[in-house]
């Protein structure tokens, strides 16, 4: 119902051309939607009950909601404008067969587009917990999303086996990310089949790092090729090595590490190419560590151990586990725990990722600008409760027209 005093507006606009999303718009304003939309030659006709950019926002609400069906998602997008009567026609809410049409004219490459668009590094001089010296701490690493089990996802994607090599209730999607540790922002991604390996989708994100950049990963990224892709723009690297992989001492230094080099499995036994690492190795001890067979080892780009002691990086190493949390929030706290994506079509599931994706971020920039004013840590900040905040702005906000 409308306030008080309050005067219901003369327009000829439709009531879905005045659908707003909160906290989304603000990170996602529609100027640039439509323009995203323009490039990736999606336009659409203004007048239609579901024009291109309501479906870029649906989509966005949808992952927001991702346990609501679509109709009640359009209804919450609506929700605050129902008692508005001036309106040319009558407006319904879409059928799911109508949204799901409007989804696959529509496409992943605009809600890709729009992610490589706005997603960039958050941390600024005055976050909390977002570097070490010189270096901007993030963080890269992999995950599944469990797929509708439709007979296209499962020819695209694949399906893992269990232990008993029988196969899995659904496909999944792989896809690998990379984080600002500081503000848990993922700010690059890319997605592939599940048949395609971590470290080979990971190539793919290496032109978004640079020099001033420090990547932590964890052993199942240690491929020398990969190392050297990874460093080849000037980041430097902080990642563990597998237990069995050799690790020749060259050069023993004041702080415990030395100096040592790897070289690509063939060339094992000549090392005739060798990639030169320090190699910091280390032991946690105290109750609540389990009894170690072999000390942690990590290698690193950075020589000199006065830029960075030993100590100091086994303590920064463990900021990796940053990007753990952040795709635990996208992946339990936003989507819902143990839920499988909707969408029976690899473009759809693409789609329906990269509209997780941007969601992700728009809350964690909130979070990032709340705590910077704050001068908070943003680890203090609940993500579970910025998120209902997020979904509260939705039904309680209006008032953008394309």
């Amino acid at each position: 119902m409308p306030r008080p005093g309050q005067v219901k507006p003369e327009t000829d606009e439709r009531l879905s051309d005045r659908i707003a999303v909160g906290l989304l718009t603000r990170t996602f304003p529609p100027e640039l939607v439509d323009r995203v939309v323009a490039q990736c030659g999606r336009e659409g006709r203004r007048n239609r009950l579901l024009p291109p950019r309501v479906v870029v926002y649906f989509v966005l609400a949808m992952c927001l909601f991702s346990g609501q069906g679509y109709e009640e998602v359009a209804r919450l997008l609506t929700q605050g404008l129902t008692w508005a009567k001036r309106w040319s026609g009558s407006w319904q809410v879409p059928t799911t067969a109508a949204i799901s049409r409007a989804r696959v004219k529509l496409g992943p490459e605009p809600l890709k587009a729009l992610f490589d668009e706005v997603a960039r590094p958050l941390a600024t001089g005055e976050t909390q917990g977002a570097r070490y010296g010189q270096w901007r701490l993030v963080a890269i690493d992999g995950t599944v999303f469990d797929v509708p089990d439709s007979a296209e996802n499962a020819a695209y994607f694949g399906r893992p086996k269990t232990h008993r090599t029988e196969r899995c209730a659904y496909p999944q999607v792989r896809m690998v990310a990379l984080a600002e540790c500081g503000t848990h922002a993922i700010t690059a991604a890319v997605l592939g089949p599940l048949t395609s390996s971590e470290p080979a989708l990971a190539r793919g994100l290496f032109s978004h790092l640079g020099k001033g950049d420090l990547l932590l990963a964890d052993r199942g990224f240690t491929w020398v090729e990969l190392w050297r892709a990874a460093s080849a723009g000037g980041a430097d690297l902080l990642w563990r090595i597998r237990s069995h992989q050799v690790l020749p001492v060259r050069e023993e230094l004041a702080d415990g590490s030395y100096l040592s080099d790897i070289v690509i499995a063939k060339d094992h036994r000549k090392r005739s190419d060798p990639t030169v690492v320090r190699v910091v190795e280390y032991t946690l001890q105290g109750a609540g560590f389990p009894e170690q067979d072999a000390p942690y080892r990590l290698i690193t780009t950075i020589l000199d151990p006065e830029a960075a002691p030993a100590t100091a990086l086994a303590a920064v190493y463990h900021e990796r586990w940053e990007i753990e949390t952040a795709l635990d929030e996208l992946k339990t706290h936003q989507r819902g725990p143990a839920q499988v994506l909707r969408s029976r079509s690899p473009e759809g599931v693409e789609q329906e990722v990269w509209g997780h994706l941007l969601v992700h971020y728009a809350v964690r920039s909130l979070m990032h600008d709340t705590a910077d004013g704050a001068q908070l840590d943003a680890d203090r900040l609940s993500f579970t409760r910025s998120i209902r905040l997020a979904r509260r702005q939705v039904i309680a906000q209006a008032a953008f027209s394309p």
